[in-house]
Protein backbone atom coordinates (compact mmCIF):
# COMPACT_ATOMS: atom_id res chain seq x y z
CA UNK A 1 0.00 0.00 0.00
CA UNK A 2 1.40 3.42 -0.90
CA UNK A 3 2.49 5.43 2.20
CA UNK A 4 1.07 8.75 2.95
CA UNK A 5 2.94 12.22 1.81
CA UNK A 6 4.26 13.25 5.28
CA UNK A 7 5.35 16.98 3.91
CA UNK A 8 1.58 17.72 2.92
CA UNK A 9 0.46 21.00 4.72
CA UNK A 10 -3.44 20.89 5.29
CA UNK A 11 -3.55 24.83 5.47
CA UNK A 12 -2.31 25.32 1.68
CA UNK A 13 -5.17 22.72 0.70
CA UNK A 14 -7.99 24.94 2.46
CA UNK A 15 -6.36 28.06 0.80
CA UNK A 16 -6.21 26.85 -2.21
CA UNK A 17 -9.48 25.58 -2.25
CA UNK A 18 -11.11 28.72 -0.78
CA UNK A 19 -9.45 30.77 -3.40
CA UNK A 20 -11.36 28.94 -6.00
CA UNK A 21 -14.65 29.38 -3.89
CA UNK A 22 -15.11 25.62 -3.54
CA UNK A 23 -16.94 23.71 -0.89
CA UNK A 24 -15.47 21.16 0.96
CA UNK A 25 -17.98 19.19 -0.57
CA UNK A 26 -17.68 20.12 -4.26
CA UNK A 27 -13.47 19.06 -3.83
CA UNK A 28 -14.64 15.68 -2.28
CA UNK A 29 -16.72 15.40 -5.38
CA UNK A 30 -14.21 16.29 -8.11
CA UNK A 31 -11.65 13.65 -6.56
CA UNK A 32 -14.06 11.01 -5.44
CA UNK A 33 -13.71 11.55 -1.94
CA UNK A 34 -16.45 12.25 1.23
CA UNK A 35 -16.49 16.14 2.42
CA UNK A 36 -15.26 14.80 5.88
CA UNK A 37 -12.13 13.45 4.43
CA UNK A 38 -11.33 16.48 2.87
CA UNK A 39 -11.80 18.70 5.95
CA UNK A 40 -9.79 16.02 7.94
CA UNK A 41 -7.15 16.79 5.39
CA UNK A 42 -7.51 20.63 5.72
CA UNK A 43 -7.02 20.24 9.48
CA UNK A 44 -3.94 17.86 9.85
CA UNK A 45 -6.18 14.92 10.81
CA UNK A 46 -5.53 12.86 8.04
CA UNK A 47 -2.25 12.66 5.44
CA UNK A 48 -3.12 11.57 1.70
CA UNK A 49 -1.12 9.66 -0.65
CA UNK A 50 0.43 11.05 -3.76
CA UNK A 51 -2.50 10.05 -5.87
CA UNK A 52 -4.57 11.86 -3.94
CA UNK A 53 -2.51 14.58 -3.48
CA UNK A 54 -2.15 14.66 -7.96
CA UNK A 55 -5.87 14.66 -7.61
CA UNK A 56 -5.88 17.42 -5.15
CA UNK A 57 -3.43 19.40 -7.03
CA UNK A 58 -5.26 18.78 -10.81
CA UNK A 59 -8.61 20.62 -9.69
CA UNK A 60 -7.38 23.37 -7.70
CA UNK A 61 -5.07 24.29 -11.24
CA UNK A 62 -1.54 23.90 -8.43
CA UNK A 63 1.46 22.06 -8.46
CA UNK A 64 1.57 19.23 -5.90
CA UNK A 65 4.52 21.19 -4.64
CA UNK A 66 1.88 24.17 -3.37
CA UNK A 67 0.44 21.44 -0.91
CA UNK A 68 3.95 20.73 0.90
CA UNK A 69 5.28 23.85 0.83
CA UNK A 70 4.50 26.61 4.32
CA UNK A 71 5.17 29.62 2.28
CA UNK A 72 4.75 33.27 3.99
CA UNK A 73 1.87 33.66 6.28
CA UNK A 74 -1.66 34.32 4.89
CA UNK A 75 -3.32 37.92 5.05
CA UNK A 76 -5.12 38.21 8.08
CA UNK A 77 -9.02 39.80 8.61
CA UNK A 78 -7.31 43.38 10.64
CA UNK A 79 -4.61 43.53 7.63
CA UNK A 80 -7.73 43.99 4.93
CA UNK A 81 -9.56 46.92 4.69
CA UNK A 82 -12.85 46.18 3.55
CA UNK A 83 -15.74 48.47 2.86
CA UNK A 84 -18.98 47.92 4.70
CA UNK A 85 -16.77 45.09 6.39
CA UNK A 86 -20.23 44.25 8.78
CA UNK A 87 -22.35 43.73 5.41
CA UNK A 88 -20.31 41.83 3.14
CA UNK A 89 -21.04 37.87 2.78
CA UNK A 90 -18.09 35.86 4.69
CA UNK A 91 -17.52 34.10 1.51
CA UNK A 92 -16.55 36.86 -0.08
CA UNK A 93 -14.24 37.95 2.64
CA UNK A 94 -12.62 34.59 2.67
CA UNK A 95 -12.43 34.42 -1.00
CA UNK A 96 -10.63 37.37 -1.28
CA UNK A 97 -8.38 37.05 1.98
CA UNK A 98 -7.15 33.91 -0.08
CA UNK A 99 -6.31 34.81 -3.59
CA UNK A 100 -4.52 38.06 -1.67
CA UNK A 101 -2.40 35.91 0.47
CA UNK A 102 -1.21 34.07 -2.68
CA UNK A 103 -0.87 37.59 -4.50
CA UNK A 104 1.19 38.38 -1.71
CA UNK A 105 3.49 35.63 -2.03
CA UNK A 106 4.21 36.34 -5.57
CA UNK A 107 4.86 39.96 -4.96
CA UNK A 108 7.08 38.58 -2.13
CA UNK A 109 8.49 36.45 -4.66
CA UNK A 110 9.35 39.63 -7.01
CA UNK A 111 10.52 41.26 -4.67
CA UNK A 112 13.28 38.84 -4.35
CA UNK A 113 14.12 38.63 -7.32
CA UNK A 114 13.73 42.08 -8.44
CA UNK A 115 14.56 45.51 -6.80
CA UNK A 116 10.83 47.36 -6.73
CA UNK A 117 9.99 50.72 -5.84
CA UNK A 118 10.68 50.89 -1.88
CA UNK A 119 7.42 50.84 0.25
CA UNK A 120 7.05 54.44 1.21
CA UNK A 121 3.71 54.72 3.21
CA UNK A 122 3.80 57.34 6.08
CA UNK A 123 2.51 56.16 9.04
CA UNK A 124 0.26 58.58 10.59
CA UNK A 125 -2.35 57.62 13.02
CA UNK A 126 -5.56 59.68 13.56
CA UNK A 127 -7.29 60.51 17.46
CA UNK A 128 -9.53 63.43 15.84
CA UNK A 129 -11.82 64.35 12.80
CA UNK A 130 -9.97 67.50 12.40
CA UNK A 131 -6.28 65.37 11.91
CA UNK A 132 -7.35 64.54 8.83
CA UNK A 133 -7.05 66.99 6.94
CA UNK A 134 -3.07 67.39 8.48
CA UNK A 135 -2.78 63.43 7.49
CA UNK A 136 -3.86 63.75 3.99
CA UNK A 137 -1.49 67.53 3.91
CA UNK A 138 1.59 65.47 5.44
CA UNK A 139 1.30 62.33 2.83
CA UNK A 140 1.29 64.84 0.24
CA UNK A 141 4.49 66.74 1.22
CA UNK A 142 5.90 63.00 2.25
CA UNK A 143 5.80 62.24 -1.42
CA UNK A 144 6.53 65.05 -2.73
CA UNK A 145 3.59 66.11 -4.56
CA UNK A 146 2.84 70.00 -2.92
CA UNK A 147 0.01 71.38 -1.44
CA UNK A 148 -1.51 73.13 -4.35
CA UNK A 149 -2.10 70.97 -7.59
CA UNK A 150 -4.04 68.16 -8.73
CA UNK A 151 -2.68 65.18 -8.82
CA UNK A 152 -1.39 64.13 -12.54
CA UNK A 153 -2.08 59.95 -11.82
CA UNK A 154 -3.22 58.61 -8.57
CA UNK A 155 -2.44 55.12 -9.87
CA UNK A 156 1.49 56.00 -9.98
CA UNK A 157 1.40 57.83 -7.02
CA UNK A 158 0.38 54.42 -5.35
CA UNK A 159 2.84 52.59 -7.31
CA UNK A 160 5.30 54.49 -6.68
CA UNK A 161 5.01 53.95 -2.67
CA UNK A 162 5.29 50.66 -3.78
CA UNK A 163 2.17 49.55 -3.90
CA UNK A 164 0.81 46.89 -6.09
CA UNK A 165 -2.44 47.22 -7.49
CA UNK A 166 -4.66 44.93 -9.51
CA UNK A 167 -8.52 43.55 -10.48
CA UNK A 168 -9.01 40.46 -8.47
CA UNK A 169 -11.76 38.72 -11.63
CA UNK A 170 -14.62 37.09 -10.81
CA UNK A 171 -14.83 39.27 -7.27
CA UNK A 172 -13.79 42.82 -7.77
CA UNK A 173 -17.38 43.18 -9.40
CA UNK A 174 -19.05 41.85 -5.75
CA UNK A 175 -16.82 44.10 -3.71
CA UNK A 176 -15.62 48.25 -3.92
CA UNK A 177 -12.26 48.66 -3.85
CA UNK A 178 -10.12 47.59 -0.98
CA UNK A 179 -6.63 47.15 0.82
CA UNK A 180 -4.36 44.76 2.29
CA UNK A 181 -1.37 46.26 4.12
CA UNK A 182 1.31 43.94 3.87
CA UNK A 183 5.38 43.79 3.53
CA UNK A 184 4.37 45.55 -0.27
CA UNK A 185 0.57 47.01 0.21
CA UNK A 186 -2.17 45.60 -2.04
CA UNK A 187 -4.75 47.76 -3.32
CA UNK A 188 -8.06 45.49 -5.22
CA UNK A 189 -10.08 47.97 -7.77
CA UNK A 190 -13.49 47.49 -8.78
CA UNK A 191 -13.63 45.87 -11.71
CA UNK A 192 -17.24 47.47 -12.07
CA UNK A 193 -16.20 50.95 -11.89
CA UNK A 194 -15.40 52.41 -15.21
CA UNK A 195 -14.80 56.15 -14.36
CA UNK A 196 -11.27 57.72 -13.85
CA UNK A 197 -12.37 60.04 -10.96
CA UNK A 198 -14.24 57.02 -9.10
CA UNK A 199 -10.81 54.87 -9.62
CA UNK A 200 -9.15 57.92 -8.30
CA UNK A 201 -11.33 58.69 -5.02
CA UNK A 202 -10.75 54.63 -4.45
CA UNK A 203 -7.21 54.66 -4.78
CA UNK A 204 -6.82 57.53 -2.61
CA UNK A 205 -9.38 55.91 -0.27
CA UNK A 206 -7.54 53.12 0.20
CA UNK A 207 -4.15 55.22 0.79
CA UNK A 208 -5.87 56.52 3.52
CA UNK A 209 -6.75 53.32 5.06
CA UNK A 210 -3.06 52.60 5.10
CA UNK A 211 -1.83 56.00 5.93
CA UNK A 212 -4.16 56.22 9.08
CA UNK A 213 -5.52 52.90 10.13
CA UNK A 214 -2.52 50.63 10.14
CA UNK A 215 -3.31 47.51 12.49
CA UNK A 216 -6.82 48.75 13.25
CA UNK A 217 -10.00 46.80 12.46
CA UNK A 218 -11.99 48.80 9.38
CA UNK A 219 -15.15 48.63 7.60
CA UNK A 220 -17.13 50.61 10.13
CA UNK A 221 -18.80 53.65 9.29
CA UNK A 222 -16.58 56.35 11.43
CA UNK A 223 -13.24 54.81 9.65
CA UNK A 224 -14.97 54.32 6.51
CA UNK A 225 -15.78 58.33 6.98
CA UNK A 226 -12.69 59.02 7.78
CA UNK A 227 -11.32 57.57 4.26
CA UNK A 228 -12.88 58.87 2.64
CA UNK A 229 -12.37 62.75 4.27
CA UNK A 230 -8.49 62.02 3.87
CA UNK A 231 -8.80 61.15 0.09
CA UNK A 232 -11.12 64.34 -0.26
CA UNK A 233 -8.27 66.07 1.03
CA UNK A 234 -5.55 64.66 -0.74
CA UNK A 235 -7.43 64.69 -4.18
CA UNK A 236 -8.50 68.68 -3.07
CA UNK A 237 -6.11 70.31 -0.59
CA UNK A 238 -8.55 72.81 1.09
CA UNK A 239 -6.36 76.03 0.43
CA UNK A 240 -6.15 75.93 -2.83
CA UNK A 241 -9.66 74.05 -3.44
CA UNK A 242 -11.41 77.16 -1.29
CA UNK A 243 -9.76 80.12 -3.79
CA UNK A 244 -10.95 77.89 -7.21
CA UNK A 245 -14.44 76.68 -5.55
CA UNK A 246 -16.97 79.11 -7.56
CA UNK A 247 -18.74 80.61 -4.99
CA UNK A 248 -22.23 82.52 -5.49
CA UNK A 249 -25.82 81.88 -4.34
CA UNK A 250 -26.27 79.40 -6.59
CA UNK A 251 -24.19 76.50 -7.70
CA UNK A 252 -22.23 77.18 -10.95
CA UNK A 253 -22.21 73.84 -12.31
CA UNK A 254 -20.36 75.05 -15.59
CA UNK A 255 -17.44 76.11 -12.90
CA UNK A 256 -17.90 72.70 -11.22
CA UNK A 257 -17.34 70.55 -14.16
CA UNK A 258 -14.31 73.23 -15.35
CA UNK A 259 -13.08 71.97 -11.81
CA UNK A 260 -13.54 68.23 -12.29
CA UNK A 261 -11.51 68.14 -15.55
CA UNK A 262 -8.86 69.77 -14.16
CA UNK A 263 -8.26 68.02 -11.07
CA UNK A 264 -10.10 64.41 -11.78
CA UNK A 265 -12.27 64.12 -9.29
CA UNK A 266 -16.43 63.84 -9.54
CA UNK A 267 -18.41 66.81 -9.32
CA UNK A 268 -20.22 65.03 -6.24
CA UNK A 269 -17.03 64.74 -4.51
CA UNK A 270 -16.66 68.43 -5.40
CA UNK A 271 -19.73 69.25 -3.94
CA UNK A 272 -18.93 67.06 -0.87
CA UNK A 273 -15.24 69.24 -0.43
CA UNK A 274 -17.10 72.61 -0.59
CA UNK A 275 -19.65 71.42 1.75
CA UNK A 276 -17.03 70.11 4.31
CA UNK A 277 -15.28 73.11 4.42
CA UNK A 278 -18.66 75.65 4.73
CA UNK A 279 -18.09 77.08 1.12
CA UNK A 280 -21.60 75.47 0.50
CA UNK A 281 -24.66 75.08 2.94
CA UNK A 282 -26.59 72.23 3.76
CA UNK A 283 -29.15 73.08 1.89
CA UNK A 284 -26.85 73.87 -0.91
CA UNK A 285 -25.26 70.70 -0.70
CA UNK A 286 -28.98 68.71 -1.02
CA UNK A 287 -29.93 70.59 -4.25
CA UNK A 288 -26.77 69.59 -5.70
CA UNK A 289 -26.98 66.02 -4.49
CA UNK A 290 -30.77 65.98 -6.13
CA UNK A 291 -29.63 67.90 -9.39
CA UNK A 292 -27.56 65.25 -9.82
CA UNK A 293 -30.08 62.72 -9.49
CA UNK A 294 -32.67 64.29 -11.80
CA UNK A 295 -30.12 65.02 -14.56
CA UNK A 296 -29.09 60.92 -14.91
CA UNK A 297 -25.55 61.74 -12.96
CA UNK A 298 -25.71 59.39 -9.72
CA UNK A 299 -23.34 57.19 -10.99
CA UNK A 300 -22.39 58.46 -14.72
CA UNK A 301 -21.72 62.20 -14.96
CA UNK A 302 -20.66 64.52 -17.30
CA UNK A 303 -17.12 63.90 -18.94
CA UNK A 304 -16.54 60.85 -17.63
CA UNK A 305 -16.33 59.28 -21.04
CA UNK A 306 -13.44 61.67 -21.59
CA UNK A 307 -11.33 60.69 -18.88
CA UNK A 308 -9.15 58.11 -19.66
CA UNK A 309 -8.41 55.50 -17.45
CA UNK A 310 -5.33 54.84 -15.46
CA UNK A 311 -4.37 51.47 -15.42
CA UNK A 312 -1.84 49.74 -12.98
CA UNK A 313 1.62 49.25 -14.29
CA UNK A 314 3.59 47.93 -11.62
CA UNK A 315 2.83 44.42 -11.53
CA UNK A 316 2.64 43.42 -15.05
CA UNK A 317 6.00 45.48 -16.00
CA UNK A 318 8.10 43.57 -13.46
CA UNK A 319 6.67 40.03 -14.60
CA UNK A 320 7.50 41.64 -18.51
CA UNK A 321 10.79 42.49 -16.95
CA UNK A 322 11.75 38.77 -14.80
CA UNK A 323 10.66 37.54 -18.41
CA UNK A 324 12.88 39.58 -20.43
CA UNK A 325 15.85 38.74 -18.11
CA UNK A 326 15.48 35.06 -18.74
CA UNK A 327 13.27 33.96 -21.13
CA UNK A 328 10.77 31.08 -18.88
CA UNK A 329 11.84 32.56 -15.56
CA UNK A 330 7.94 33.69 -14.87
CA UNK A 331 7.09 29.77 -15.66
CA UNK A 332 9.94 29.02 -13.11
CA UNK A 333 8.69 30.81 -10.47
CA UNK A 334 5.62 29.92 -10.76
CA UNK A 335 6.45 26.57 -10.31
CA UNK A 336 8.73 27.26 -7.66
CA UNK A 337 5.66 28.58 -5.81
CA UNK A 338 3.18 25.58 -6.69
CA UNK A 339 1.24 27.59 -8.57
CA UNK A 340 -0.37 25.84 -11.83
CA UNK A 341 -1.37 27.84 -14.71
CA UNK A 342 -5.27 28.39 -14.18
CA UNK A 343 -4.63 29.45 -10.23
CA UNK A 344 -1.60 31.84 -11.69
CA UNK A 345 -4.00 33.43 -14.27
CA UNK A 346 -6.80 34.03 -11.73
CA UNK A 347 -4.47 35.83 -9.55
CA UNK A 348 -1.93 37.42 -11.48
CA UNK A 349 -4.61 38.33 -13.82
CA UNK A 350 -2.62 37.65 -16.77
CA UNK A 351 -1.43 34.05 -18.78
CA UNK A 352 1.87 32.24 -18.21
CA UNK A 353 4.21 33.68 -21.20
CA UNK A 354 4.51 30.33 -23.52
CA UNK A 355 7.92 28.98 -23.23
CA UNK A 356 10.80 30.57 -25.49
CA UNK A 357 8.54 33.59 -25.77
CA UNK A 358 9.43 36.63 -24.49
CA UNK A 359 6.40 39.42 -23.69
CA UNK A 360 6.69 42.51 -25.42
CA UNK A 361 5.29 46.61 -23.90
CA UNK A 362 6.19 49.22 -22.16
CA UNK A 363 7.83 48.37 -18.97
CA UNK A 364 9.28 49.94 -16.26
CA UNK A 365 12.96 49.29 -15.07
CA UNK A 366 13.98 47.33 -12.16
CA UNK A 367 17.22 46.57 -12.01
CA UNK A 368 18.02 42.69 -10.76
CA UNK A 369 18.92 42.15 -7.79
CA UNK A 370 22.55 40.08 -7.37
Amino acid sequence: MERDVEAFVGEQLRLARIAWGLSLEEVGQAVQATRQYIQQLETGAKKPNSDMVAALADVLGIEPLFLRSHIRSSVKPEQCHFRKQMTTPVSVTSLVLARGSILDRLAGELDRLLRLPTVNFPDIPISAPEEIERAAEETRRHWGLGADGPIISMMRVVENAGAVVTCLGGISERVDALSMDRPRPIIVRSAAKESLCRLRFDLAHETGHLVMHRGLQTGDRETEDQANRFASAFLLPRFAFLREFPRGRTLNWTEIFNMKLRWKVAARAIVRRAYDLGAISAAQYRTANIHLVKSGQAKCERYDDQLPMEPPELFDAALDKLERSKPGSTRALARSMGLGERLFEMVAGRKLPEDGVIETGNIIRFPARG
